[in-house]
């Protein structure tokens, strides 16, 4: 034997080994026994029921999370496409004062004024603050009505000079109108009972005899009273012809003396008084005359004036110059957007040609050429930018000539800038571009785009950045107009366009740009005037009146307008 076996074969006798004892009778109550130990109690465990096992928090988060998306998608496209509508939430303290103030006027019957207090007054102000608002378009409406309420009541007690007053406010701010016309008919038949007609012959036949045939004392205006309070009036009648026929040969004189304005004149003030006159389809005849050799004037002016520029016959003495057709055109027609742009153009050109006399050092010339550009256009950008090197070249300061080279003229070099002066340029430049992103181009003064590149260029005329910015500006102003008309901010794109019109007034894209404004103020008043809202109709036509007085659909809106409901 091995001494490990008998080693383990004398432990085996020697101990007892450990056993788990009776395992079916575990839950049995135990008999306490005298083994000198602590008793424990063992108490039986009962069963639970199984639940499910949780899941964890991530699997719970993962249906929540996509939905959180969606609703955040669906604000933002609810915020998108109601922007406007939420915009018009926004508190406006200047409008919702000015409405209030409008509406108290209104309410205590302060209608119309010139203090700045009438409710006509306000809600204007309250207009030209938000041109669409409703609010105050509906508040001009009652304004309106208002008047012509009060003007029935004045003709009614015989107050005719207060009624006519106020008819005329009510046929402004309503845009005419059955009413009007009828208590217009009234006031007149109730001035012309007034008057004794020997009294009115009297006052006509001595306006005639001292040739005053126009104007509301006139002859002409003295005869149609009679007529109107005596219809069968034999000698209101022939004074009546009278006045039509020297109206006829002040006419006549008129073209011969070559005064178009008088002959126009005097053919409309015929027309109204006698529209049946027999000299009267003559004398339209020799108008379409003289319009038509006008606009063979005009348009021959235009053509000479492009020719004369394109020669490089730019300005100067003689009739055959750029700068002297063009103003021939304008004096023709004052509002002809061809003869502006082609006086932008020449100031265009006096403008490359200041630039080059600054690079030959010549700053007499530059000078020159510089002064009269200004006096055509003096808000352009590039005005601005050539100034600005003009004046930095005059601050140059004269270098070291070398010395082999006695005949040489020195060389000039910028004077170098202070720290100062280089942070202050940075900053206006900064300044600028916020300014322009916001559409501040020309306005407000001292804080637009337009002054803060220029002053930037007061202190460094050769500085990139804002002779870049400020020759840019056409090109920002261009594209603010075109979101503004996307968008039917009309009095927004109105307002770029000007600001075009000063920065670059020779760009021949703002004929185009005008002529976009003309029509969607016509369309945005036709719609106006379908829905009923006349007031809003005759304030959009005006706005196209500016621009194009005498387009076909400006005229044909004039009378549809004037014509009533």
């Amino acid at each position: 034997m091995s001494g490990r076996r008998d080693q383990h074969e004398a432990d085996s006798h020697g101990r007892t080994e450990p056993t788990l004892g009776d395992l079916d009778h575990l839950d049995a109550p135990r008999v306490p026994s005298d083994d000198g130990l602590p008793q424990v109690t063992v108490e039986a465990r009962h069963s639970r029921p199984a639940t499910a096992v949780p899941r964890s928090r991530d699997s719970r988060r993962g249906w929540l999370i996509p939905l959180l998306l969606l609703v955040l998608i669906g604000l933002l496209a609810g915020v998108w496409f109601n922007q406007n509508r939420l915009r018009g939430m926004l508190p406006r303290t200047e409008l919702n004062d000015v409405l209030g103030r409008a509406q108290q006027a209104l309410q205590a019957g302060h209608l119309d004024g010139q203090d700045g207090t009438s409710a006509r007054e306000l809600f204007q102000a309250a207009v030209a603050l938000e041109p669409d608002n409703d609010r105050a378009h509906d508040g001009l409406r009652q304004v309106g009505q208002a008047e012509l309420a009060q003007a029935d009541a004045a003709l009614q007690a015989g107050h005719l000079d207060q009624a006519t007053q106020q008819a005329a406010v009510a046929r402004e701010l309503l845009g005419g109108g059955s009413d009007i016309d009828r208590l217009d008919s009234a006031i007149s038949s109730k001035r012309a009972a007034q008057v004794q007609p020997t009294d009115l012959v009297d006052q006509a036949q001595q306006a005639l005899a001292a040739g005053k045939l126009d104007g509301p004392r006139g002859a002409g205006a003295l005869y149609k009273r009679m007529l109107q309070a005596d219809p069968g009036n034999a000698v209101a009648a022939h004074g009546l012809d009278q006045v039509g026929d020297a109206l006829a040969v002040q006419a006549h004189k008129a073209f011969d003396a070559n005064d178009r304005a008088t002959a126009n004149a005097s053919i409309e003030q015929l027309a109204t008084l006698q529209p049946n006159n027999g000299a009267l389809p003559a004398l339209r005849a020799l108008q379409a005359q003289d319009r038509k050799l006008d606009s063979d004037a005009l348009d021959g002016a235009l053509r000479q004036g492009l020719d004369a520029l394109r020669a490089g016959r730019i300005s100067g003495d003689g009739d055959d110059t750029a700068l002297a057709h063009f103003k021939a055109a304008l004096a023709l027609d004052p509002d002809n957007s061809q003869a502006r742009a082609g006086l932008g153009q020449v100031a265009q050109a006096l403008i490359v040609q200041a630039n080059a006399a600054i690079d030959a050092d010549d700053a007499t010339q530059a000078t020159k050429l510089l002064d009269q550009a200004a006096a055509l256009a003096p808000k352009s950008a590039d005005l601005a930018a050539a100034q600005a090197r003009l004046h930095s070249s005059a601050r140059q300061i004269p270098a070291a000539a070398p010395a082999q080279q006695d005949d040489e003229v020195a060389s000039a070099a910028p004077a170098a800038l202070s720290p100062q002066q280089s942070a202050a340029v940075a900053h206006l430049v900064q300044r600028a571009q916020a300014a322009a992103a916001h559409g501040n181009i020309m306005l407000p003064p001292g804080d637009s785009a337009y002054d803060l590149y220029r002053n930037a260029l007061s202190i460094d005329g050769n500085n990139a950045s804002a002779l870049q910015g400020l020759q840019a500006l056409p090109a920002q102003v261009e594209q603010q107009f075109n979101q503004a008309l996307a968008h039917g901010d009309l009095a927004q794109a109105g307002e770029m366009r000007a600001d075009l019109s000063d920065l670059a007034p020779g760009d021949a894209a703002q004929v185009a740009l005008s002529g976009r404004l003309v029509t969607a103020w016509l369309d945005q008043a036709e719609k106006q005037l379908a829905s009923g809202d006349r007031v809003g109709a005759s304030q959009s036509l005006e706005q196209a009146r500016k621009l194009a007085p005498n387009q076909p659909r400006v005229l044909d809106l004039s009378a549809r307008l004037q014509g009533g409901p």
